[in-house]
């Protein structure tokens, strides 16, 4: 009898024991989240004001044959990246326009942080 018990509790402890640890790990079913750094970033009520400092000075775009997202790796070579200046926020981030779109990015990874169009 007693061996029946130990036989069972460590067969319930063997079938729960992946369970407790899946539930544990945080993996995610589906859709994962975009994670970025999450540095200061350009205030919403001043980001019109940034599209049109973008605009003056005529920064080149870039192309690139992927779609722009957040978490988005730019190529190490071929862009170029702008200190966004002190008046919009102080950021660690650079900008630059690719496929039309301006993106703040985290210029030692080269990913995207944010779309700003």
């Amino acid at each position: 009898m007693r061996n029946r018990i130990l036989a069972l509790a460590a067969l319930a402890a063997a079938i729960g024991s992946p369970l407790a640890a899946q539930a544990q790990s945080g993996v995610t079913v589906g859709r994962a989240p975009a994670v970025v750094d999450s540095g200061p970033t350009i205030a919403v009520e001043q980001r019109p004001a940034f599209r049109e400092y973008v605009v003056e000075q005529r920064v080149p775009a870039f192309r690139i044959p992927d779609r722009i997202v957040v978490g988005t790796t730019l190529p190490e070579a071929g862009v170029t990246y702008y200190d966004v200046p002190q008046r919009f926020g102080a950021t660690t981030y650079r900008y630059t326009v690719v496929n039309g779109e301006t993106v703040l990015v985290e210029p030692r990874s080269r990913r995207v942080v944010e779309v700003l169009d």
